[in-house]
């Protein structure tokens, strides 16, 4: 079992009316027990927030906006989320930012020394991002795919991410990422990582290292960053300007050897 608390505050100056989808608030799922608050402001009057497709629209006139959430979580670990036939297609497939058919000439050379075990192959191909990609911020951008952070051997959480489920998916391996919050992680931002599909069921696989999968908390599945973002843009003009995350849990860090099961409710 797992308690944590997670927030985490955005201000945007919007310059043209806007509407900003959000998705910073914890996942609802099956064992997770949450105690939440969603406040949106601006210029220090209360705007009006639509739950929709995962997350929570807003439209806002110019001024200073701002968005505070936070919340208890207590997560109580049951049975992992199991592999769907729909999300096997799907999440075998390339995406935006995880253009896995580019890659699957390199993937095919470099992991088929593990083929036939898919556990065997995930670890490799978590050890060789591990090995292969320095994480430093403010090496990418909004735009850069799989192959690029494969290239530059640079990136961050996101990269590192893209980068497994992509190999994973370009030697037919499903494959997505989900956006969390992650005590422990330094310094504290929205995190990045994979989850993978073996013997039916999903896994969670960090090639950063960089916080114990075993305290994250879920806020977005999707193929890629973008079905995870934790802020769009759909209309208007509106520019982050300042970003707050928090994510702790209620005892110690979990230890986490980067290479043991652990599924993400």
């Amino acid at each position: 079992m797992v308690d944590a608390r997670v927030g985490s505050t955005l201000e945007f100056q919007v310059r043209e009316p806007a509407e900003v989808q959000l998705m910073i608030a914890v996942c609802p799922r099956p064992g997770v027990t949450v105690q939440e608050s969603l406040d949106v402001r601006l210029d220090g009057a209360p705007v009006e927030v639509t739950p929709v497709a995962g997350g929570h629209h807003v439209r806002a006139g110019t001024g200073l906006l701002r968005v505070d959430y936070t919340a208890a979580v207590t997560v109580r670990r049951g049975p992992p989320q199991r592999l769907e036939l729909a999300q096997r297609i799907t999440a075998t497939r390339p995406s935006r930012y995880c253009p896995s058919d580019r890659l699957a000439g390199f993937a095919a050379r470099e992991f088929q020394r593990f083929a036939p075990s898919p556990a065997g192959t995930v670890a490799g191909i978590v050890d060789y991002v591990r090995r292969h990609t320095r994480y430093e911020a403010g090496t990418s951008t909004g735009t850069t795919d799989a192959t690029e952070t494969l290239l530059s051997g640079t990136g961050v959480c996101r990269d590192f991410a893209h980068l497994v489920a992509a190999l994973a998916r370009s030697v037919n391996i499903p494959a997505r990422t989900a956006a969390v919050y992650a005590p422990g992680l330094s310094p504290m931002d929205f995190h990045a990582v994979a989850e993978v599909a073996v013997d039916g069921e999903w896994r969670v696989v960090d090639a950063t290292g960089l916080a114990p999968r075993q305290s994250m908390v879920r806020i977005a599945t999707g193929a890629d960053a973008a079905e995870t973002a934790f802020a769009s843009v759909l209309t208007g003009v509106a520019e982050l300007t300042f970003m707050e995350v928090r994510a702790v849990t209620a005892g110690d860090l979990p230890v986490d050897d980067g290479h043991g099961v652990v599924h993400l409710p």
